[in-house]
């Protein structure tokens, strides 16, 4: 049979092999879409995609058609040729039907290739059946252009899963690079198909008379087509590019949502309007203790079990409120495993085009919010060391008392105690032993306050309060104050040492002393000051004739202030006398107040208001300075040569570098420290190890150490083997009553003979009788001190009537000899 032969437009292949890398690019971008589509809107993508691929190869084949010229006129048989581009949309959706699944196994890859190259060839051979001349095909040729439409089937359709979704920066490149090989693969399919076919120049009947296309009518067909499915690829493209935008927001969006809602501390439950659970995150299982079985499509009703009974009501009538389009917050109790869990609860209606659609039940777990609030408010009230009640708390009790006692004028009583030497604790052994003596303080108060109708508060330091809220007789509270006096008496164990302290209370009365909580704890305070004057250890009720005394103590405290830039301040001094020929040995320097209004007054008036208020620092320095240099300035007049006694207060003695303190004092008014005497008392020393150096450094010094009233401090005799002390000074309380005393004159026996067996020197205060010096020369006292035979003289006095009558006697006797 003849052959007629053509040959190839080399411009319309290339334009061919375009469309088919176009068609190829649109079907993998749509691939995406497709996969990500649902129900309807997935079969509107599915047969929008198939059109435009479906169209494209078919352009890409009747372009290729027309590349290929004949010698003899061809014509089209119109219903074949639409026929074919049924056979071209019908591949397309079969691929994009395949590569639009979630997953593609093996076999749907073979199988889905092997449909949509049925699809092609099929496209193929029926649009060629479309020329009206006779064909006939190579068998070999035939068979490979099949094989080819198969593997690129099964190729393009792997190139299209897997690149359908790809969302990376780089992914329009691998898409287009996958379009290129997938438009070479159908191309390649197409052309082999040509060579496959033979013309012959024989004319065919058309199927259809009347529907007839000639060449260059199905040109104008093809041009048409191309640019129809190019527009409408180009049209898919934009349109699938802002809905991937739209969804990827959406998606985007939604995974923020889901990630909050998922991974929020505070729990989330979704109820919808039949209140039934429909979702939940994690939080919310962990906080209510529930599991997923008991939670998921359960009604709200049932959860409510959970909430405490006396919440479940309030709980529910603030859920229902978000139904009504209400927010609500509140807090409520739960009981999980049977812990009580406190929880604050938000309901926020779901609100839709609205309509409430739903509610979400937000909550958290506030148990150590509420429990810091308590101890916060706890700690407001409250003394963080002892537990007790503080001022505010103890001020809020009065008032509260006051105004419920207001009508009827019931009395009630008001305490106020302190701890007569605690500063002396705390100084010595550190805040740690004094925190610890201050709690074990508290506990035997609170043990001597069982079964009364008081509050005990701790105002700050050693200071306590007690309110007697039912003690209409007087006789009650000195019961109650008795006893708390005496448990306090009990030693204290602290540092492997017993401390002794005692406490000293003022008490106030409603109404008489005071209308408010003010007034009260001020003349209560008054009372306790005035304990503390007559010599502590007790208590004392309010009278106005301590109110005057107060009064008088805040004008001394301020006139106090400025006796020493005043100048106001002077020393007296008392003789010490050796008793086996009556010559003075030394002079112990005693401060004197010479007050404008109120004339010369003594230590004990003013000395206590100075260690409260802390002058005592300033005035001890004043005093150690005046009687250095006075007894310098005696020395250079002469004589005699010998040393003065000065009380250190405890402030000095814990200063830091005490000996340098005392060196620099001594260097400038250049007397010897020898000549210089410190007396000290046992309470200053009760840190043991920091006393022992300060007093090592003084005695290296020079400065010779007296323990003042000795025998009425605790540890006597281990301070005596631990510090270099080199005198005793016995109390004037052992002298007072030792001529009628057996007990009195044992004690100084004993403190005379330990002196003399440890070398020490021992000295006797407060000698006023001839019998009371007896005794003591008797018991072999070689020193003594006291108004029998002299009291305190000023420097003048002491000049004249000591020094100036001694040196005259030393000139003679030099003289004589």
């Amino acid at each position: 049979m003849e052959h007629i032969h053509g040959s190839y437009d080399s411009l319309l292949v290339i334009f061919s092999y375009i469309i088919a890398v176009a068609a190829s690019y649109t079907a993998l971008d749509l691939a995406g879409r497709v996969s990500n589509a649902k129900g309807s809107s997935r079969l509107g993508w599915l047969s929008f995609g198939a059109a435009i691929m479906g169209s494209g190869i078919w352009s890409m084949h009747f372009v290729g058609m027309l590349a290929y010229s004949l010698p003899i006129t061809i014509r089209y048989d119109i219903v074949i040729v639409f026929a074919s581009v049924i056979a071209a949309i019908a591949a397309a959706f079969i691929a994009l039907y395949v590569v639009g699944r979630n997953q593609l196994t093996i076999r749907q890859l073979l199988t889905g290739g092997l449909l949509l190259a049925t699809g092609i060839s099929t496209m193929h051979y029926v649009g060629m059946s479309a020329i009206l001349v006779d064909l006939s095909y190579d068998p070999l040729m035939f068979t490979l252009s099949i094989v080819i439409a198969i593997v690129a089937s099964i190729a393009a359709l792997w190139l299209s899963f897997y690149f359908r979704g790809g969302k990376e920066s780089n992914a329009g490149w691998k898409k287009l690079g996958s379009g290129v090989i997938m438009g070479a693969a159908i191309v390649g399919m197409h052309y082999t198909g040509m060579f496959a076919t033979n013309f012959h120049p024989n004319n065919r009947t058309p199927f259809s008379i009347g529907l007839i296309l000639d060449q260059k009518l199905l040109a104008y067909l093809i041009v048409g087509g191309t640019l129809f499915t190019l527009g409408l690829s180009l049209f898919g493209i934009v349109m699938s590019k802002r809905l991937n935008i739209k969804d990827t927001a959406l998606e985007e969006s939604e995974k923020w949502y889901k990630s909050l809602y998922d991974n929020n501390l505070d729990g989330i439950v979704s109820v919808d309007l039949n209140h039934r659970v429909i979702s939940y995150n994690e939080a919310a299982l962990h906080i209510t203790g529930l599991t997923d079985i008991q939670v998921l499509g359960k009604p709200i009703s049932e959860l409510a079990k959970v909430i405490a009974e006396p919440d479940r009501a309030k709980t529910t009538d603030m859920f229902v409120n978000a139904f009504k389009g209400m927010r609500t917050t509140h807090e409520t109790t739960l009981i999980r495993n049977g812990q009580v869990i406190l929880l604050s609860v938000t309901n926020v209606p779901v609100i839709i085009e609205g309509n409430v659609a739903g509610s979400y039940i937000i909550f958290k777990d506030i148990t150590d919010e509420k429990l810091a609030e308590q101890r916060i408010h706890h700690l407001a009230y409250h003394d963080e060391l002892t537990g007790l009640p503080n001022r505010r708390k103890f001020n809020q009790a009065i008032n509260e008392w006051i105004e419920a006692r207001n009508a009827s004028r019931l009395p009630f009583a008001v305490m106020v105690l302190d701890i007569d030497r605690f500063k002396m604790i705390n100084d010595s052994l550190g805040h740690t032993y004094g925190d610890l003596f201050l709690q074990e303080l508290t506990t035997r108060i609170q043990t001597s306050l069982e079964g009364q109708n008081v509050m005990l508060a701790r105002m700050g330091g050693d200071e306590f309060t007690i309110l007697c809220r039912n003690c209409p007789d007087e006789s009650e509270i000195v019961e109650l104050a008795e006893k708390i006096i005496n448990s306090i008496q009990i030693p204290y164990r602290l540092k492997d040492n017993d401390f002794y302290v005692s406490a000293s209370i003022g008490i106030s009365l409603f109404p008489q002393h005071g209308h408010d909580a003010t007034e009260l704890l001020k003349n209560a305070d008054t009372a306790m000051y005035e304990v503390k004057r007559k010599g502590k250890n007790g208590f004392m009720f309010f009278s106005r004739e301590l109110d005057d005394k107060l009064q008088q103590k805040i004008e001394l405290e301020g006139d106090l202030r400025k006796a020493v830039d005043n100048g106001e301040l002077l020393l007296h001094y008392q003789p010490q006398i050796r008793t086996s020929d009556n010559e003075m040995i030394g002079v112990e320097a005693l401060v004197r107040w010479n007050h404008k209004d109120r004339g010369l007054l003594s230590p004990g008036t003013f000395i206590p208001i100075a260690e409260e208020t802390g002058i005592i620092y300033e005035i001890g320095t004043w005093v150690l300075r005046e009687a250095c240099r006075q007894m310098r300035e005696w020395h250079l007049a002469g004589g005699p040569l010998i040393p003065v006694a000065v009380n250190l207060s405890s402030q000095q003695f814990h200063q830091p570098d005490l000996a340098g303190y005392i060196k620099a004092i001594l260097d400038d008014v250049g007397l010897e420290p020898k000549f210089l005497e410190l007396e000290i008392t046992e309470s200053m020393m009760m840190d043991a190890a920091l006393s022992a150096d300060i007093l090592k450094r003084l005695n290296e010094y020079g400065v010779r150490i007296s323990l003042d009233d000795f025998g009425t401090g605790y540890s006597s005799l281990s301070y005596l083997k631990m510090f270099p002390i080199h005198k005793l000074k016995i109390d004037r309380s052992f002298i007072r009553d030792i001529t009628h005393s057996g007990n009195d004159q044992a004690i100084v026996a004993t403190i005379i003979a330990m002196a003399q067996n440890m070398n020490m020197e021992v000295i006797a205060e407060g000698i006023e009788t001839k019998d009371q010096l007896d005794i003591l020369r008797d018991k072999d006292c070689q020193k003594i001190q006291g108004y029998y035979f002299s009291k305190p003289l000023s420097a003048n006095d002491v000049e004249e009537s000591f020094f100036k009558p001694q040196r005259s006697y030393a000139e003679l006797s030099l003289f004589d000899s």
